[in-house]
């Protein structure tokens, strides 16, 4: 059947419009969850850390959708909870959150569809980060911190950098392959 030409405008796609693209989105959170564990801590600046597999989930949520996002969401954050300190499943829990929220919001911002990674990242880093704490502090009995947000704030600006780096990219090239594809018919 053919396409509308209201594909284009939609920020998501399901995995039957590409079923390569999930492979390749769990194939980077895994590289962006190594990354995050072994360059990130040396790009410490003023105590604030990128989330790359955070920022990675952001942005394939915005760019592919849902089916996207909680791949990159399952891959980035199992491989997070394997390979760093953690109980097991609980990056993987908030991330889907994350996913999940980013995903309704981003047919909200269909409008401004380059520019939705880069909001998406200023909301999704704080409440991220605060889910980790909250879920830290109900699994392992971890005390809540005095001054969270003044915590979480300053990541969330670096998030908000990469998201702007990479978000407005993949978001194009996106837009640009389902442009192409409606061309094809």
């Amino acid at each position: 059947a053919p396409r509308s030409p209201l594909t284009v405008l939609r920020p998501f796609a399901t995995s039957e419009d590409h079923p390569m693209s999930l492979l390749l989105a769990s194939v980077g959170a895994v590289l962006a969850a190594l990354l995050e564990l072994t360059l990130v801590p040396y790009l410490d600046v003023g105590g604030a850390h990128p989330h790359l597999v955070l920022v990675a989930t952001v942005v394939t949520s915005a760019a592919l959708g849902l089916d996207g996002g909680l791949a990159v969401a399952v891959a980035g954050g199992l491989a997070l909870d394997v390979l760093a300190p953690r109980p097991l499943g609980m990056t993987i829990f908030v991330l889907l959150l994350v996913a999940g929220g980013v995903s309704v919001a981003a047919r909200a911002l269909a409008s401004v569809r380059l520019l939705a990674p880069i909001a998406l990242a200023a909301l999704a880093s704080p409440a991220f980060s605060l889910g980790l704490m909250a879920v830290s502090a109900i699994v392992e009995g971890r005390p809540w911190p005095a001054d969270p947000l003044g915590l979480v704030l300053p990541g969330a600006i670096y998030d908000m950098i990469l998201a702007a780096a990479i978000g407005p990219l993949l978001v194009s090239l996106r837009a640009r392959a389902l442009e192409t594809e409606r061309f094809q018919w």
